[in-house]
């Protein structure tokens, strides 16, 4: 079998390469469409047949796609923490790692994760390190799970790397989740509410609309321009707007997949009054909580700190993070580096700088973690306190004022009566 290595674009923006064994191309991009991977290079190594040769000029420029293996579903945070949770358990008990791995997949219900266990089950009974063998599906174990199980590999304490992420996995889906419960809420009843809009303006306004006109009525201004707005979304104009409107949404998605324009979005995101706070706060929380995880692993500083930029979740604390990375590799201080940068909060950065003067990093670190979690804990519980009033009066406000536009008419015709 011959190697190949294919470039790819990680979910951060960040060039990124990954190394396979196929017999031949067309069969290694195969095997990366199953690892959920979009190569934007394939290149053939060792002098095996194929060169290097763009993903998209495969085949005389016809790719053949396996509808089924591009939608793949890759494990979230929840599965894998769960995944390391059971992982731990067996390891501990003396379960041999291959058997142990072996006994998970066939637990798994996502095909992704169990191709990928299986296949890593393979590599390591071949005697291959099982976070070599992780390295090869890199859209099912990120560069945060693959170092835990290689600091563990190297330290002779798997199990204990592997409780550890699952309970880092764990803290993070909870994160994850009270951020998600604080905005899901009024996401649903903003939702609903446009769609009981458009449902009483498109149907109900112009029933109301023809009896007013056989009674003669004279419409006030307010009800006038319901009508005009009801028959314009019943016109041909709205499917153009919903056309434009698609195509808005495609175009910021493709701006917002670019470093540049990720870098935008990011930085007015934490400008936001609010939610601005909220990204700000998470985003410490989680970078304190991974990267004292890591180093307490046993994973060098400077592998931990590429990795805890990868988990940011904004790109202006990621690539700060990645800018303190380059200082600390020129022999400046972690907490110098950070405060150069002017992006994390000044408590963060005392209590680093406190750490690395007592010795004590990774403790004062989780320590910092534990007060930023309590604290999006807090601002997600007032946002939602905030919001829940605020969407009951946008929902009370849309419905009032159609009913508004239907009963004005009213009034003149019991005029006229009269």
């Amino acid at each position: 079998m011959a190697k190949f290595t294919a470039s790819y674009t990680s979910a951060t923006g960040q060039s990124r390469s990954v190394t396979i064994r196929a017999s031949d191309l067309q069969t290694a991009r195969k095997q990366l469409r199953r690892r959920g991977i979009k190569a934007t290079e394939l290149k053939a190594m060792n002098g095996a047949t194929g060169g290097r040769l763009k993903e998209a000029q495969a085949s005389g420029g016809i790719l053949s796609i396996n509808l089924g293996e591009i939608l793949q579903k890759p494990p979230g945070v929840k599965e894998k923490a769960v995944w390391a949770s059971k992982l731990a358990a067996l390891v501990d008990a003396g379960v041999p790692i291959v058997r142990s791995l072996d006994l998970m997949a066939t637990q798994q219900k996502l095909p992704m994760f169990k191709k990928a266990l299986t296949a890593v089950g393979l590599e390591v009974n071949q005697g291959t390190a099982m976070g070599t063998a992780m390295r090869q599906w890199p859209k099912v174990f990120d560069q945060l799970t693959i170092a835990m199980v290689e600091a563990g590999e190297a330290g002779g304490v798997l199990d204990e790397s592997l409780k550890r992420l699952a309970k880092l996995l764990e803290d993070n889906a909870r994160l994850q989740n009270q951020i998600k419960g604080a905005l899901g809420y009024p996401v649903a009843v903003l939702v609903i509410a446009i769609l009981v809009f458009l449902g009483m303006t498109i149907f109900l306004i112009p029933t109301f609309a023809g009896i007013f006109e056989d009674l003669g009525a004279e419409l006030p201004l307010f009800t006038q321009l319901m009508v005009d707005l009801s028959k314009l979304l019943r016109s041909s104009a709205a499917i153009l707007f919903a056309g434009a409107l698609l195509v808005g949404i495609w175009l910021f998605s493709r701006y917002y997949s670019t470093h540049k324009g990720r870098r935008a979005v990011d930085r007015l995101m934490l400008k936001v009054p609010l939610f601005g706070d909220l990204i700000m706060k998470t985003a410490t929380a989680q970078f304190c909580r991974i990267f004292s995880s890591l180093t307490r692993a046993g994973v060098p500083i400077l592998m931990s700190l590429e990795i805890s930029s990868e988990t940011a979740g904004n790109s202006i604390i990621s690539d700060a993070i990645l800018e303190s990375r380059a200082l600390v590799q020129e022999g400046v201080l972690l907490s110098t580096a950070l405060t150069r940068q002017k992006v994390l909060p000044d408590m963060a950065l005392s209590m680093l700088s406190i750490g690395e003067e007592t010795g004590e990093m990774d403790q004062m670190l989780s320590k910092v973690a534990d007060f930023y979690e309590d604290e999006v804990a807090a601002s997600v519980k007032a946002l939602t306190s905030m919001l829940e009033p605020a969407m009951i009066v946008v929902v009370g406000g849309i419905v009032g004022s159609i009913l508004l536009a239907m009963y004005l008419p009213m009034f003149t015709v019991f005029d006229q009566i009269q």
